[in-house]
């Protein structure tokens, strides 16, 4: 593929929801440095598409981007900033996370349920996963039962884990 800038072998390839829309640009190497793709602060694939990039049209207030507002905490590691983090959305480094920590559950509880990620298991499947879960605490607990030596507790608990594996879900 080609560069959509200069036709040059395209080697950096983004795709973005600029709008609802989805926009793919191909850059090569330089063009890429040029646009500061590169750079996690200085880059927006929206910024490129809609023709805000230095020196490009809708540059007019950049300075009012980057002079410090906010309560000015900056991550100790990459120097990233609360503003950087609100107009580029996405940390500069993994130190980040814990720096910015209060303000990100605050976005998060305003666009989620709630502050935690608890994923999605396909409909049927959490009955297997608790029986799963209820086999290995027993499976634990057994092999406590056998160490203290409490045999007939022991043989109670496999007895329990003998009919939860006999179910069949």
């Amino acid at each position: 593929m080609k560069c959509d800038f200069c036709d040059k072998k395209a080697t950096v390839f983004l795709t973005q929801l600029v709008e609802g829309q989805m926009k793919k640009v191909c850059l090569c190497d330089n063009c890429a440095k040029e646009r500061g793709v590169t750079d996690p602060t200085g880059f927006s694939l929206a910024d490129l598409l809609l023709g805000g990039l230095p020196g490009g049209p809708g540059t007019g207030n950049s300075g009012t981007t980057t002079s410090p507002r906010g309560n000015g905490k900056k991550c100790l590691t990459c120097g990233f900033s609360l503003d950087d983090l609100k107009r580029v959305r996405r940390f500069g480094c993994g130190d980040c996370y814990a720096t910015f920590s209060e303000e990100v559950t605050q976005m998060l509880r305003g666009m989620h349920k709630g502050t935690s990620h608890v994923g999605k298991v396909p409909e049927g499947q959490m009955a297997l996963q608790f029986r799963n879960q209820r086999i290995e605490e027993l499976r634990t607990r057994l092999e406590q039962a056998i160490t203290s030596e409490s045999y007939e507790e022991a043989a109670g608990i496999r007895d329990e884990i003998r009919n939860l594996e006999e179910i069949q879900l």
